[in-house]
Parts: structure tokens; sequence; C-alpha cells
């Protein structure tokens, strides 16, 4: 049982364990996390496991908080394993008793304390502010839905963008840089290294791929095997290893049945979801403007960080075009919901933008004599189809802009796109 006494020892070293973090590469979402800070919201961080959340909860606290009149608490502290959620009035006596009262709450991956919902909602209520991160999407639908609808705003951390990972490199980046030959040889390098290894923070700072393995597996065995209570471990692993090695192929249900041996439909659409929740992977649909059709339709797949496709199904990285698909597709899917076109051609992505306009991509490694059409048909059917008059036409190293059938399509490097895309963010 945890004592009053004994919570402060926690406490106290967690503090002080968060304001000795260092502060790294500024996230880009600091700043829309910034023009938000004034709400009363909870602010709710989630992502993948080790993407930087509780930097991120750093560069909040000493940004935005000057580093003061603030508590903290990490719930992957071991210490505080058996904590419950009518601990939470003694946590708060003994945080009064440390440090005064003080106006905000930081909480780390706050969703391995059942019921904690019910602690946040009647602070909250009574004027606290909190910032919650975790590394589960339930994080933000049933524990949250039903305690703090309408009363939380969400942001999504990903792995570093390929601006942040230039800036994690040392490399400036000004917008110029996009035409001076000199600096396009420096970023076009860069982006080999980021092509392959990804842009989850610790790995980028020790080049060990154990630590890819470790997340990997603490999401198989800690986050899902003990969260679901998982009996069949190894049939589990054997699905999730099956669709890492075929990410962005078609799929459906029962073909996945049949390759992995697993005896039910409902036991692999139950076991994807579990992977999903973790934002490892994320499953998507052909797109129709029938419902019926979406639901019906085979899926894909794509990982979250291209540095696990390494580590976990190393010969893909014989082909990068397979890798600048993965890639595309984790930087549209922040922009909007993501679907794959097939009609009598294939269109690997529409993308539907908040807003409700809709946008075209096709990504491939190069235009050559043997793919060129195909490429371009299959771009140029989903614009049809969708009414669209300009495309994109994804590469390595292409830049041209074509006119077919009065409509334009841009081709652009990979690299080059990421980098025009960030610009127009900021």
């Amino acid at each position: 049982m945890l004592t009053k006494e004994s919570l402060k020892n926690i406490l106290a070293d967690q503090r002080q364990s968060i304001l000795n973090k260092r502060l790294g590469i500024q996230r880009t979402v600091l700043q829309r996390i910034k023009t938000k800070v004034k709400l009363p919201h909870i602010h709710i961080i989630t992502g993948l496991r080790r993407t930087g959340k509780s930097t991120l909860m750093r560069q909040i606290i000493n940004k935005l908080y000057d580093d003061r009149n603030f508590y903290y608490i990490n719930f992957e502290d071991e210490r505080l394993l058996g904590f419950a959620a009518s601990d939470f009035n003694k946590m708060y006596e003994a945080l009064l008793e440390l440090y005064s009262k003080q106006s905000v709450f930081f909480i780390d991956e706050v969703q391995n304390i059942p019921h904690f919902e019910a602690f946040v909602r009647r602070f909250y209520d009574n004027g606290f502010k909190f910032f919650l991160t975790g590394s589960n999407a339930n994080l933000l639908s049933s524990e949250i839905a039903t305690k703090l609808t309408g009363r939380h705003i969400d942001t999504y951390l990903t792995p570093f963008s390929f601006l942040e990972f230039l800036e994690f490199k040392g490399y400036e980046f000004k917008p110029d840089s996009l035409y001076i030959t000199e600096e396009k040889v420096k970023i076009i390098k860069l982006f080999d290294q980021y092509l392959l290894y990804g842009g989850m923070p610790e790995f980028l700072n020790y080049q060990d791929i154990e630590i890819l393995q470790t997340v990997y597996n603490d999401i198989v065995l800690k986050d899902i095997v003990q969260r679901y209570n998982v009996q069949n471990v190894q049939e589990l692993k054997r699905l999730y290893s099956f669709i890492i090695a075929n990410f962005g192929q078609k799929f459906s249900y029962n073909s996945l049945r049949k390759a992995t041996g697993i005896g039910s439909t409902n036991t692999i659409i139950r076991y994807l979801d579990y992977l999903q929740n973790t934002f490892f992977i994320k499953v998507i649909n052909k797109f129709s403007f029938s419902q019926k059709t979406v639901n019906q339709s085979d899926k894909k797949v794509y990982i979250v960080d291209n540095g696990f496709i390494r580590v976990l199904s190393p010969t893909v990285t014989k082909d990068i075009g397979w890798l600048l698909e993965n890639l595309v597709f984790n930087n549209l899917s922040q922009m909007g919901s993501v679907q794959y076109f097939s009609g009598k051609n294939e269109c690997d992505f529409v993308l539907k933008m908040p807003s409700g306009e809709l946008q075209a991509f096709q990504v491939t490694k190069q235009i050559s004599p043997t793919n060129e059409q195909r490429e371009i048909n299959g771009l140029l059917e989903a614009m049809q189809r969708l009414n669209l008059s300009t495309g994109f036409l994804l590469t390595y190293d292409s830049e041209n802009t074509l006119t077919v059938e009065s409509r334009t399509i841009n081709i652009l490097p990979v690299w080059k796109w990421l980098l025009k895309k960030s610009l127009h963010r900021a």
C-alpha cells in the first residue's frame, strides 16, 4: 500500500526527472498547442510508444509555463504499480504538501490507471488544467468520451517529420534550399537516411536497432497481450509478422485467415484493432462513395515509421518504392482520412481533407518506359472519378508537370513534397 510519504518521495523524484530532461528538438505540434493553451480544455497527447510524448510535455512545461506552477505525475513509474483511482486524493494531498496549490497537472501514461477519468473530470470541474499523455487510442475513446465529451483537445504526436529530422541532424533548412544545387545534394543525402531509418527519436539518437525491437515487443506483449488478456500470443505474433511483411498490399480478412491459419475472421479483426489502438499500424479501405462498398472492400496496412520496416521486415528495403509509399501515407494521414483507389487501374491514395476537399496521389520509385503509362493511368482514372483538375505523382527524384486530357499532374520528389508541405503548414 502506498503511503503519503512514499508518494512524496516518488513525486519529488518525478518532478526533478522531468525538469532535468533535455528539451530536444522543438516539435512542430508545440506551436498548435501554444495557440490552444489558454483554453480550459483537457489537452490529450497520444502517439506510439517512444515518439517523444514526455519530451513534448517537457517543452510545454518549459516554453509555456516557465518551469513553474505545475504538478507532474508519471504512471510508467514501477513504484506506482498498484495505484488505484481511489488513491488520487491521497496523491493530491501529497502534492499540496510538497508544492502548495498549483493550477496545472501534467500526467504521463494516464491510461495505466483504470477510471482515471473520474478524477480528471472532478478536478477539471474545479478549475484545474490538464495535459495527459497516452500510448493507446482508447484514451481518446472509451475512457475519455463518456466523462469528458467536448472538454478535451487531442494532439497526435508522430515520429520526427522530415523537417524535424533535418534539424535533429543539424541541418538548417531554409525555403531557398529547395532550389540551390549544393543544398539539394545535402538534403537528398539526409533524405536517404530518413527514408531507411525513420524518425523515432531515441533510435536516431543511439542508432541501436534493439531500441525499435523493444518498442515493438513492448507494444505486443505489454500494451496488447496484458491489456486485452490475449491467450494465444503466438497466433497474435504470426498475424502481425505477416501484415508487417506485406504492408501496402491488398488483403481481405478471409485471405489473412487462410495465410496465417487463424480460425476466425473475427479474431483477425480484433487483433488488427488492437495493433491500430497502439498507433503502430493503420488499416485503410478502398475509396467509394458507397459505405457498403467501403466496408466490404479489401484493406491495406501501413506502418507508423519506416525504421520498423528495416528491423521487422528487412527484405522490403530492397525496393525503396515501398518505403516511399509508406512514408507518403504517414504524412497524408496527418492531413485527413486516406483510402486507396481501385478501378480499371490503381491509384495509391485518395486524401479527404477535413474541409471535404479530395486529392489523389500516386507513389513510385521512378518513372520509366515500363511503368509510366500504368502510373499515369491509375492517377488519371482517380482524378476523373473524383472530378479533380490536379493530381500528384510522387517519386524518388523525378520532377515535372504534365497536362493529360486537360488535367494537371504534378510530378515531385517525395523529399521536396514533404518540405513544401511543411512550409505551407507553417
